[in-house]
């Protein structure tokens, strides 16, 4: 029950960061696309804030269909696809502000990030059952926040413009991971993994164990480009091309699934779907190809690193 309602807070409160967005379109008069991005944040914010809140309280039970929510989301990606989801003027200090600060702190602007990773971890080894993983993360944001806040001596309404800045400079692409995510338990449910080892069967030579490491490799790649989350792809890819192609040749399941999943990875370092790692960068900073800016310089990067987990596979898990 702790655990449920903990994770309905961390939901509770990225809602209301939409509706902070919400409030300060309404309030831009200058707003060039006022109705639909106050619409979009709007029924986002409703959906984290609403959809489950009995949680709290220990009920179980739906406030809000599934259904009502499916046609919420498409409301949303109608918005988005129409591009009239749009982010409006910003409370920002000056350059020589930001310049004087960051002589002033120095390397210690890295502490809470890191506090961030030692502190999601520390809880999660201590208290996963308890409380999860997505808690850990929760509070571990909450620690690294205060000690932003201290470390900077800014002021809690700048850390809520700043938060609504990044929430609107990344955009509707900001629920993709969630939406993908959702799209590989789909995929996986209906059989596609079945379809492409059905397809990739008439290609691939039977018995051949280096083509198989090859198609298993690539294909969790390019099924990542296209997915955006490697772990979306993985149960796919795995049941489609690693069972049969490389389990079934005698491959140690433990070291060929972990090598594939990694694998995927490199095909996240190529996509603009995978909207965490490379457009929340971009926007933060505020690189002028949003899509692809970050992409260019890992691209030879993640080439490499799947030809090297090609190889590590044939070697180390036969």
């Amino acid at each position: 029950m702790l655990k449920n309602s903990l994770t309905e807070i961390l939901y509770i409160l990225c809602g209301l960061v939409c509706f902070v967005s919400v409030y300060s379109t309404w309030k831009d008069k200058k707003h060039s696309s006022k109705v639909a991005t106050i619409l979009f944040w709007g029924i986002l914010g409703f959906v984290f804030t609403f959809s489950r809140i009995g949680t709290l309280w220990g009920n179980d039970k739906i406030l809000i269909n599934d259904t009502v929510v499916g046609y919420l989301v498409l409301i949303m990606a109608v918005l988005s696809a129409s591009k009239r989801v749009k982010y409006n003027t910003f409370q920002e200090s000056s350059s020589e502000f930001k310049e004087k600060m960051a002589k002033k702190i120095g390397n210690k602007i890295f502490i809470p990030a890191l506090s961030l990773a030692i502190v999601a971890f520390v809880v999660a080894q201590l208290w996963t059952q308890q409380l999860g993983s997505l808690v850990a993360l929760g509070i571990s944001a909450a620690v690294a926040l205060i000690l932003a806040l201290i470390l900077t001596k800014g002021k809690s309404s700048e850390m809520v413009e700043d938060g609504r800045r990044l929430l609107e400079l990344v955009g509707p692409v900001s629920i993709l991971p969630q939406l993908l995510a959702a799209l590989g338990s789909v995929f996986a449910v209906a059989g596609v993994g079945n379809v492409i080892a059905g397809g990739i069967g008439k290609v691939i030579p039977e018995g051949n164990i280096f083509l198989g490491v090859v198609t298993y490799c690539v294909g969790m790649a390019l099924f990542t480009i296209i997915m955006g989350n490697g772990f979306a792809a993985f149960a796919v890819i795995t049941a489609g091309i690693g069972v049969p192609f490389v389990f079934m040749q005698g491959a140690n399941p433990a070291v060929a699934s972990t090598l594939a999943l990694t694998a995927g990875f490199c095909g996240t370092l190529l996509t603009p779907m995978a909207a965490n790692f490379n457009i929340v960068p971009t926007a933060i900073l505020e690189i002028n190809d949003r899509k692809y800016g970050l992409i260019k310089y890992q691209a030879p990067v993640a080439i490499t690193m799947l030809m090297i987990h090609i190889i590590l596979m044939y070697v180390w898990a036969f």
